[in-house]
């Protein structure tokens, strides 16, 4: 089947954009045309398609099989012809979209981030930060390149590899002169407000894991957030205690602005690393960040 002429590169923009927002109103305000006008687009490439792309729940656009499927090709074929229309202009260098989990957020990544730029001053370098489902599913269309942060579960590695890099642990956290510190971990989660990773974190099930064998499952939790802003303002503004990884929190542990509380299980950790399509193009970019990640690692720019 040959696509049919009437399709343009608008309407794979505005496809794609739909596709990873789920929303109109936010896709057509970032575009600057109305949401009527995005619609029609839409409308117009399901038209030429003749398939449905999406459905709607709740308030949400949700691909369609038919559309996760064209997501796939068509982010291909925008990123071919970005390819093609960088390759004219040698001056620039394009762009290198990478997707970055918290716990490599706070320490890792900006480390290799200074020393991208002075390699590689005509790339821009592109960060989208995120849930690891999200950051998986862009990896998946091809919407970045790759993803660095703890490793996904192993039913979600098809397609993917994982390079393995460090060990992160998962720590329990308190604000320092905690009315309770000194007691036992057990005590400390039974008698204080619990902030969780959310569920689908990836360090969500070792931390249910803990809890159960403590005989605190189905411990409600006062809050869930892996968000370093909002569980650090709530642990230092009263008595909760908080799962995070440790990258996460590690400067605030090294002012002192937060303490650990002990847990002593060694499965309280996790593998870090680098994930990415099996599939990828070769890319220099793309090899020079890969480099630059694992000699910041090996610098201890993690710790």
């Amino acid at each position: 089947m040959i696509m049919h002429p009437a399709i343009k590169l608008r309407h794979i923009r505005a496809f794609l954009d739909i596709a990873a927002s789920g929303n109109l109103t936010a896709v057509a305000r970032a575009q600057g045309i109305s949401q009527p006008a995005l619609s029609r687009s839409l409308a117009e490439l399901e038209d030429l398609l003749a398939v449905s792309l999406f459905t709607r729940e709740a308030r949400r656009l949700v691909l369609t099989e038919a559309g996760r499927m064209f997501r796939h090709h068509a982010s291909l074929g925008v990123q071919a012809l970005e390819a093609a229309a960088a390759a004219l202009r040698p001056h620039t260098g394009g762009k290198m979209t990478v997707g970055v989990l918290p716990t490599a957020a706070t320490r890792l990544f900006p480390q290799v981030a200074l020393r991208w730029q002075p390699v590689m001053p005509d790339r821009v370098l592109s960060v989208i930060t995120g849930p690891q489902s999200h950051l998986m599913d862009l990896l998946r269309a091809a919407e970045i390149d790759l993803m660095i942060g703890r490793m996904p579960a192993a039913a979600h590695m098809a397609g993917l590899m994982f390079e393995h890099l460090y060990e992160d642990e998962i720590v329990l956290v308190t604000r320092p002169g905690h009315p309770m510190r000194g007691l036992a971990a057990s005590e400390i989660l039974r008698r204080c407000p619990l902030i969780l990773p959310p569920e689908g974190a990836i360090i969500r099930r070792a931390v249910d894991d803990y809890l159960a064998s403590l005989g605190l499952i189905g411990q409600r939790a006062a809050m869930e957030t892996v968000a370093l802003s909002i569980g650090r303002g709530v642990v230092m503004g009263s008595d909760a205690v908080w799962f995070i990884s440790k990258g996460v929190i590690r400067d605030e542990l090294d002012r002192g602005e937060a303490v650990i509380v002990p847990t002593n299980v060694r499965y309280l950790s996790g593998a870090v690393g680098i994930t990415r399509r099996q599939d990828h193009a070769p890319d220099h970019g793309l090899d020079t960040l890969i480099q630059m990640t694992r000699e910041a690692v090996q610098h201890g720019a993690h710790l």
